[in-house]
Parts: structure tokens; C-alpha cells; sequence
């Protein structure tokens, strides 16, 4: 049960992670190679913002959202639209304008703050333990899965709104719904700034709790690449399922193998999904 509950904790922060991966892929076919990175600056904003204010990091949350909010929207409006305006190799084109964003926001953080590891101490919940029966489950990573949890669920209601409507229509035909109205352009500004924002509601609970440094995006975004996989591409019920289905094999691989190899067993189920189910678990396309 101590190991199962673990993993269930941080499945919800992968699910999360992948949430927002699987937002923009569903929305414009567009694999962002610097999600990784984005969630990194969530997690040096937090940092840095309890370092200036000496707040918690939770207390800073939305203000740390709605940063990443607004720089997804910019990342679309000056990177992204453009690479879709090209008119030859879109792919190849948006592949590399994401991946050179990517090493360009590594490279800004070792700049400012340099290659060692830092962590965000003294919080409300640091050192605190829950315990019930021999489970013990730390107070931050607990409140990390419970708010990741209420932010699927905020997503859910973004999605019966009328924002979220013209959301799945623009998934389901980009050029019929100008014939209705709605600005395309638009709409996939505030996809990229609403997948920014998960990451950083994820950035700041991780940084209650886990280490911070420019490369810590690299390991999160490799598993929320697995996840959209395992779950199915564009679907946020395939990226919650997938995200729990990896906490837990990680967590069970840890224990019956070394912890440095706590990997293995997720790689394992994504190769047997992939030959068996190459869609996802969910996934249509």
C-alpha cells in the first residue's frame, strides 16, 4: 500500500506534466520539444519568487500560472505561428524552432543561475508526514497530487465552457470554423498558454519538494513524452490514465529492481503498447 500510494502521488504530477503535451498535440499536431524547459522556468520562478518574498511556493501558484499563461502565448505568437506559416517541411520546421527554444531556455538558466542544484526550504509542509497504519506519505508530495488532481478536474470544466468547444472545434476542422467566427490564430495562442499553465501549477508543486537546476525538465519531459504515448495522443483522460499506470510500474519498479532502474518497467509497458496498440491506450488518431 506505501508503495502503491507513492506512485499513485507522482503519476498525478506526470499526468499533469503530459496534460498540458497532449493539449497542444490534440489541438494543432505540434510536438512541443521544449515542454520540458517551460516546466523548469515554472519551477525557477517559484524559486525565485520564494527567495525575493519568502512566501511558500503554493501561495505564489497562480501567480506563477498565469507567468507561464502569458509565455506560452508568446512563445505561439512569435515561434509557432510562424513555423506554421511556412509552406514547405512544417514539420521538420516546428520540430526544430521547439528544440532550439529548448536548448536556448537550458542555456538562459545556467546563465542566471547557474549548474548546481537548488532547492526551496522551510516550507509549511517540508519535513511533515502523513501516517495512518504504517502508511507514511510526505505532506508535500501529497498536496502536489491533490492539486494536480483539482487542476485535471479545472480542466475538465475549461472543456464544457465555450472556450472549450471552440477548442474542439478548431481540433476537429481548423479552416470550417472561420466560417463561424472563430479566430484560429487566436485559439491556439491561449491552447499554448493553457498547456504552459499546467506546467506551471506542476513546476510549483515539484518545487515544494524536488530539486531544482536547468537540466530537471529533461527527465519530466522524456516521461510526458512516454505518457501521451502510452495514453493517446491529444487525449487528457488517455494522459491521466497513462500518467497514473507510470507512477505506479515506477514505484513497483523500484522495489523489485534497483532504484536506478526504476524506468525500465515504464519503457516495457510503452514498447507493448506501442506494437499491440501504436495509437495509445485512448488515443484516435
Amino acid at each position: 500500500m506505501q508503495v502503491a500510494l507513492s506512485g499513485l502521488l507522482m503519476g498525478l504530477i506526470y499526468a499533469l506534466v503530459a496534460a498540458g503535451l497532449s493539449l497542444i498535440f490534440g489541438l494543432m499536431d505540434v510536438v512541443n520539444f521544449a515542454h520540458g524547459e517551460l516546466m523548469m522556468v515554472a519551477m525557477y520562478a517559484a524559486f525565485t519568487l520564494w527567495q525575493v518574498t519568502g512566501l511558500d511556493p503554493m501561495v505564489m501558484l497562480p501567480v506563477v500560472a498565469a507567468l507561464l499563461f502569458g509565455l506560452g502565448m508568446a512563445i505561439y505568437r512569435l515561434f509557432i505561428a510562424r513555423a506554421l506559416a511556412v509552406r514547405f517541411n512544417k514539420g521538420m520546421v516546428q520540430i526544430f524552432v521547439t528544440f532550439g527554444l529548448a536548448i536556448f531556455i537550458r542555456g538562459l538558466a545556467q546563465m542566471v543561475y547557474g549548474g548546481e542544484f537548488q532547492s526551496v526550504t522551510g516550507t509549511v509542509l517540508a519535513n511533515r508526514s502523513w501516517h495512518l497504519g504504517g502508511i507514511y506519505l510526505p505532506l508535500p508530495q501529497l498536496a502536489a497530487g491533490v492539486v494536480c488532481l483539482l487542476a485535471f478536474l479545472g480542466l475538465y470544466v475549461v472543456g464544457r465552457t465555450e472556450f472549450g468547444r471552440a477548442l474542439a472545434a478548431t481540433r476537429e476542422d481548423r479552416e470550417a470554423v472561420a466560417l463561424i467566427g472563430i479566430d484560429r490564430d487566436h485559439i491556439f495562442s491561449l491552447g499554448w498558454g493553457l498547456g504552459a499553465a499546467t506546467l506551471g501549477v506542476a513546476g510549483v508543486m515539484l518545487a515544494g519538494f524536488y530539486y531544482v537546476s536547468p537540466n530537471v525538465g529533461a527527465n519530466f519531459a522524456l516521461i510526458a513524452y512516454v505518457t501521451v504515448a502510452l495514453g493517446g495522443f491529444g487525449s487528457l483522460v488517455g494522459a491521466l490514465v497513462a500518467g497514473l499506470l507510470i507512477g505506479e510500474v515506477e514505484a513497483v519498479t523500484a522495489q523489485l529492481l534497483e532504484p536506478s532502474l526504476k524506468q525500465v518497467g515504464m519503457f516495457a509497458i510503452y514498447l507493448a503498447v506501442l506494437m499491440f496498440r501504436p495509437r495509445g491506450l485512448f488515443g484516435k488518431i
